[in-house]
Order: C-alpha cells, then structure tokens, then sequence
C-alpha cells in the first residue's frame, strides 16, 4: 500500500529470488522491500501511464542497469518494451499473458500471472480496469470498451483467478453496489467485511474474479435489479448508465472543477501533497 490509496505489487520467482514490480510508483518503499526479501528486481509491468502508478519507473531504470520495464503506452516513463495483446513474457516459472484493455486510459494493459503445474490460482494485475466491487473511470475510452474489457478479457480468464486492482477503493465500491442492489446479500457481507478490513488498516485485495460477478454491479450488467435501477436492458448502456451514477455518487458538497479532479485522479498533486 503507497501514497494515498494504491496498490504497487513485488512478484518473486521463489527459486531464482529474481522479482517483478508491477505498477512501481514509490521507489523507496520497493526497495525496502526488495532489500528485505533479498531479491533482485529484472522487470517493471505498468499498468498504464498515470503519475500513480508509473512514477517510479525512471529514478529505479538508474539504479538497475538493464531493467525492462514493460507497458503498452509510449507515454510510460523509461519504457523499454512495448507489449500488445496476447503477448506472453516469461520470468523463470512465471508465465504472464498481457491483456489490453484501452478506456480508463488508451494504452491500458492488465497482466495475467500463472506458474505451469502451480496448486496456486492465477493472478490478474489489473491497474485501474477492474477493482473490488467496481470499474476504472472511462477517462480516454467508451462504455463500449471497458464492456469488452470486463466481459471478453478479463470476465473469462478461470473464476478462481485472484483479483490485484491498483487502488483501495473496496468500501466505496460496495456502498455503491449496495445501492444498485439493496437486496444482495452477498454485497452486504462483503461490505460489512471490507469495512472492519478498512478500520483495522487491512487490505481487502486480493479477491477472486468468482466473488466480484457476485456482488460488482459492472460485472452484473445482465442481472435484472442492474437492470432496473438503471433503466436499461442493453448490455452497454446498462454499463454505460452506471459508470455515470458512480462517478456522481456521493459527491462532496465542495467541488474541485473538472480539470483539477481529473489532475487529482491522474496523481499531479502527488509532489505537492508527499512535500506536506
């Protein structure tokens, strides 16, 4: 957990100890912790080009000569391998299938992570695409994207898949479902258990892809009390007609003007805000 509420990740091939950061927004915290694990960083996986997740790519492409940092958009700092869709990297026993899934930016790509023979269930790294209980903005992209992203991509990968999301946002994503959905007993258990996670300071990631078409309502958009809170039946426009009511639910009284909250959510503040 970094800055306000991200999430940046250390993957270890336990029998090489050779890692992968994905998403490596404070340098500092990463290598304390690639210190502590006595590991050596060979690659970065970004996500996406936003301060908040992709800051730290240019100060740790110094301090480790040869480092490949990953990404499908030119716009990633220090970006040294463009992927495309479909693509596989391999680091040891790590297989990693590349998923792109342009909206919340234009070059967002999601890592799928798996060892062959491996008890252990896959996992999806999937930035600000798909979260616990919700989706990501669609700040550079279409409903209609980030509908193929949640039901073509991502939707099919094996229901046991782990879900890591770039950011903290469980609790408030499950407030808002609860609304879409009054009814779901399965969103109010889970709010109520993201919300003592969130007071004992607890992460609530990983979830399971099985649990979010449970209770995320961008994942529900054929469920017919979706439906009927948004007023639509087509797939697209049911998505379409939620992303809308987030992105109003609950607004502060005090708003920012849309060109400050878009500077806030793209993480430009962040100097400003770490100097204090």
């Amino acid at each position: 957990s970094v800055l306000e509420d991200n999430y940046m990740y250390l993957v270890i091939e336990e029998s090489t100890r050779d890692a992968v950061a994905v998403d490596a927004a404070v340098p500092k915290r990463l290598l304390e912790i690639i210190r502590k694990e006595d590991v050596v960083l060979r690659a970065i996986l970004t996500t996406h080009h936003h301060w908040d997740h992709a800051r730290g790519n240019e100060e740790l492409a110094q301090l480790f000569p040869g480092l490949q940092v990953f990404g499908a958009d030119e716009r990633i700092g220090a970006l040294t391998h463009k992927v495309t869709h479909g693509q596989e990297l391999t680091f040891g026993a790590i297989r990693v299938r590349c998923l792109f899934t342009p909206c919340h930016t234009s070059g967002h790509m999601c890592y799928f992570m798996w060892e062959d023979d491996s008890p252990d269930a896959p996992a999806l790294f999937s930035g600000d695409t798909l979260f616990v209980g919700g989706c990501g903005q669609f700040f550079e992209g279409t409903a209609e994207q980030m509908h193929t992203n949640l039901t073509q991509i991502l939707g099919t990968l094996p229901k046991d898949t782990k879900v890591f999301c770039g950011h903290e946002y469980t609790v408030r994503n499950l407030k808002f479902a609860l609304k879409v959905e009054p009814e779901n007993e399965v969103v109010k258990e889970k709010l109520a258990w993201a919300r003592q996670r969130d007071d004992e300071d607890l992460p609530t990631v990983p979830s399971t892809l099985q649990e979010e078409f449970l209770y995320n309502p961008f994942l529900r958009l054929t469920e017919e009390p979706v439906q009927r809170f948004t007023g639509r039946t087509d797939p697209v426009e049911v998505l379409r007609a939620l992303r809308s009511e987030r992105d109003n639910f609950k607004k502060p009284k005090e708003r920012l003007n849309p060109q400050a909250m878009l500077a806030f959510d793209w993480g430009l503040f962040g100097p400003f805000l770490e100097k204090k």
